[in-house]
């Protein structure tokens, strides 16, 4: 299908991407990779007056060290994270779920920020970043807040950011020498999963368990009661919602969450 009419705005710093958000305001969408934004814009899901493509701006392109934080810059992308020698030393499950995403063309577009903010719960980096016990950090005109990943999705394709902000990076405590875990069942190679599970530092992401990204807390309790680790994979789906779809139940989805808990557990030793 064919998107609505929009007006196409192209900047190249974070500054003119606020400014230009700060007057259009919610009648502007921000375009990143575009791999989320524009499918829904050809099914008229979503219709913006205006785009605001914030491809060029390098400014958020970045890995970096900061003290016993690794922060990423919203606007790289899944083929540099994937090789970055700093995550793959100090954050090596965000290194291999980027990895993992899609397909090389989608790797060499899509972004860490733009899948974050789109906050779908099928999609694998918001899960590795919950584990991961990450923090997005915001800009608007009011300045820098920090949120939470704990707190950043607030339900299906809703994040608390407001219509003048804009995502400019993420940090994670370093998981340097900790085990971590990663599995995902799917129909082919590069579909999006019937469920995932990340798992490092004793925290466990769950993909497409729910209207949101979740933590799989029951599990997570059970690990720091000193439970086995079967024991705390059968409590993965508790308090969980999944899809219930012809080609993967809802309980199908909970069993997947139980026995890709249990593996990527073991992987993280």
């Amino acid at each position: 299908m064919i998107p609505a009419a929009f007006e196409y705005q192209r900047v190249s710093t974070v500054d003119d991407a606020l400014a230009r958000l700060a007057s259009l305001g919610d009648e502007a969408k921000v375009l990143a990779g575009g791999h989320s934004l524009l499918p829904l814009m050809k099914l008229r899901l979503a219709a913006p007056e205006y785009l605001i493509d914030i491809g060029p701006v390098d400014e958020l392109r970045y890995v970096r060290l900061d003290g016993d934080d690794v922060v990423i810059g919203a606007l790289s992308r899944y083929s540099d994270l994937a090789r970055d020698p700093v995550l793959l030393e100090h954050a090596p499950l965000l290194a291999h779920v980027s990895a993992s995403v899609g397909d090389r063309q989608v790797r060499h577009r899509g972004t860490i920020g733009g899948s974050l903010v789109h906050a779908d719960s099928a999609a694998d980096l918001p899960a590795a970043i919950l584990a991961s016990d990450a923090v997005l950090v915001a800009r608007g005109p009011e300045g820098e807040r920090r949120i939470p990943a704990a707190e950043f999705f607030l339900g299906p394709f809703t994040t608390p950011l407001e219509p003048a902000e804009l995502l400019i990076e993420v940090r994670l405590p370093r998981q340097t020498g900790m085990g971590w875990g990663f599995e995902k069942f799917t129909r082919r190679a590069i579909d999006w999963a019937m469920v995932g599970v990340a798992v490092v530092g004793g925290r466990v992401g769950l993909v497409n368990m729910g209207g949101v990204p979740l933590r799989a807390t029951a599990t997570e309790s059970a690990l720091a009661e000193g439970k086995s680790i079967a024991e705390a994979a059968s409590l993965a789906a508790a308090d969980t919602n999944p899809p219930d779809e012809p080609h993967a139940t809802a309980e199908y989805r909970r069993h997947l969450a139980r026995v890709l808990t249990r593996r990527a557990l073991t992987a993280a030793g």
